[in-house]
């Protein structure tokens, strides 16, 4: 495939070229708003240049999903975020719906299937089928990409108000290590800073800092896995997977939130959609409150009453009761736990503590995995910076921000895609509306 891709970008940069569009970043983001600015200039020639830090193009997409890319979920709603106010991000999502994707990617050549899970993939289950497809797309349109090209800052131009033709004049200066573009628009899409190997180390928080923007403390690692301490019985399950829920609690019992799902027991703690989902949460919450919980219930569909019930009502060993419902070792291990004998009846005690290590494991957590296993960043510029009709900076005119720059990180299911999609084509459409006024 990088045969086919070659000539898209293997052009080099001249010194402080001028173009009408410089996209920071060739992630999903990134070539969308690359994409869509090209396609809605209705017959304006306008020269759109990418950079990209990456010696791989593509990197994330092609890891997402196990390498088969979860391009998006069938149902996408501003609550399937966190970060800015819900209000804001469902201003975006609407304006390039999961229907509009689907729609996208069938005319780039892309058929995707929706799971059972709600989850859609590409037929051909494969992540480089997606990655062409956008690559493809963007060179229909005229886009240059060069990489690596790492930016390393971005300087507004000083602008004579009474210049004839101002509004073509460029008014931002892109600095690479592979040379300069003056550009009218700058849309920034370098990522945060999850899976840095991939180029979003983060590099473009400071960018954009710089320019007037401020960046929502603190910054951590999302869906990533938890780590538990040493020793604790749950990292001898390794390989191990249930449906479980994990709740997240104030010290004073009060809950915070739920995330219920497939959740795995892994060598070093836990990992799954429910541990996921739990993770930015728990990093921020303890960030602000050393005291909150995690705990988890092996058996969701239970409550401690409907268990302690269902404990008395069956006359056979505990451990003969709660394999109906759990693996062989997760079973057996709840009963070491809590003490409860491999037969006979339970006294009231035992079956009290049983019924808690079931329904309310508590999780010592350690500590995650870290941006470099994490698949999204929870943190970024605060939407409330942005002129979402557009995606245009509040702070400097002529700079766009799409994707996970910004403060808005979704749960696992393909949500981050989507908003990657929606977040660039409100970028890229306003650019391309705001370059062909100009050029009337």
């Amino acid at each position: 495939m990088e045969s086919e891709m070659r000539p898209l970008y293997e052009k080099q940069l001249q010194k402080e070229a001028v173009v009408d569009v410089a996209v920071v970043g060739a992630g999903a983001a990134g070539l969308c708003a690359a994409i869509w600015a090209g396609k809605k200039v209705e017959g304006h020639s306008i020269q759109i240049a990418v950079l990209d830090s990456a010696r791989k193009l593509g990197a994330k997409i092609l890891v997402a999903g196990g390498g088969r890319c979860n391009v998006t979920h069938c149902q996408v709603t501003e609550h399937d975020f966190a970060g800015s106010s819900p209000a804001a991000i469902r201003k975006i999502l609407r304006r390039f719906s999961v229907e509009q994707t689907v729609q996208f990617f069938a005319d780039a050549g892309v058929k995707l299937k929706q799971e059972e899970t709600g989850k859609l993939f590409p037929v051909s289950d494969s992540a480089r089928t997606v990655l062409k497809a956008l690559l493809d797309q963007a060179q229909s349109v005229g886009v240059s990409i060069t990489h690596p090209a790492r930016v390393t800052d971005i300087d507004q131009l000083p602008c004579n108000a009474l210049a004839k033709g101002r509004d073509k004049q460029p008014r931002l200066r892109v600095v690479s290590e592979d040379g300069v573009l003056l550009a009218r628009h700058v849309i920034v899409c370098t990522g945060g800073k999850s899976l840095p190997k991939s180029g979003s180390d983060g590099s473009g928080y400071r960018l954009v800092e710089k320019l007037g923007h401020t960046i929502s403390k603190p910054l951590v690692p999302a869906l990533v896995p938890l780590t538990l301490a040493d020793g604790h019985w749950i990292r001898g399950l390794s390989g191990l997977t249930v449906p479980a829920a994990v709740t997240l609690s104030k010290a004073s019992g009060k809950r915070i939130c739920t995330y219920s799902g497939s959740t795995l027991c892994t060598h070093l703690g836990l990992s799954g959609p429910s541990i996921l989902d739990m993770s930015r949460h728990w990093l921020i919450e303890r960030n602000a409150d050393s005291n909150v919980c995690l705990n988890i219930n092996w058996m969701p569909e239970h409550s401690e009453k409907s268990l302690d019930d269902l404990l008395q009502e069956h006359r056979m060993s505990a451990f003969g009761v709660l394999r109906r419902w759990l693996p062989d070792r997760l079973a057996r291990q709840l009963c070491i736990e809590s003490g409860a004998p491999d037969a006979g009846d339970l006294t009231r005690s035992i079956r009290k503590k049983l019924v808690q290590s079931v329904t309310a494991t508590p999780l010592p957590v350690q500590g995650d995995r870290g941006f470099a296993v994490a698949e999204a960043t929870a943190g970024g510029v605060p939407l409330e910076e942005i002129q979402l009709e557009t995606m245009e900076s509040r702070k400097c005119p002529g700079l766009y921000l799409a994707g996970e720059v910004l403060d808005v990180d979704g749960r696992i299911g393909g949500f981050n895609f989507q908003w990657a999609w929606s977040s660039g084509f409100v970028a890229g459409s306003a650019v391309a509306k705001s370059v062909t006024v100009g050029n009337n």
